[in-house]
């Protein structure tokens, strides 16, 4: 819940307890694991403020995507049969999101079947592969 509010815009403290409805002591545990996983970073709301404000980090960014298909998700089977309370909206055009598809390099879109797992080889088979 804390990240849909800072992919929404919010950076705040104050905030976050407000449209959260969340103690602040648990608000402060959840905002101190994600700033210590790298997701939010903490930093002074203006130079020598006491106050501060909570900003998604490179690695918080790289997020979206898993956040709207978790969204869309949601909205897709959470509500049923009344549409969601919310709707996500293009900030530029105002038209609706697309749902998220999984597609391959070249474009084409995946479905559960057409996924294979092969894993990577080893630092040792490389070396044992070039000693053949």
């Amino acid at each position: 819940m804390i990240l849909r509010q800072a992919f929404g815009g919010t950076t705040r403290f104050d905030d976050f307890q407000k449209e959260l409805e969340m103690s602040r002591n648990l608000l402060t545990a959840r905002l101190k694991k994600l700033v210590a996983s790298g997701i939010l970073e903490r930093r002074p709301i203006a130079e020598e403020a006491r106050r501060h404000e909570y900003v998604l980090t490179e690695m918080g960014e790289d997020l979206f995507a898993t956040i709207i298909a978790l969204r869309q998700w949601g909205d897709r089977w959470l509500f049923r049969p009344d549409p969601p309370p919310i709707r996500m909206l293009d900030g530029i055009d105002g038209s609706e999101l697309e749902p998220i598809k999984v597609r391959s390099s070249l474009g084409r879109e995946i479905t559960l079947g057409d996924i294979r797992l092969r894993p990577r080889a080893t630092a040792k088979q490389k070396a044992r592969a070039g000693n053949l």
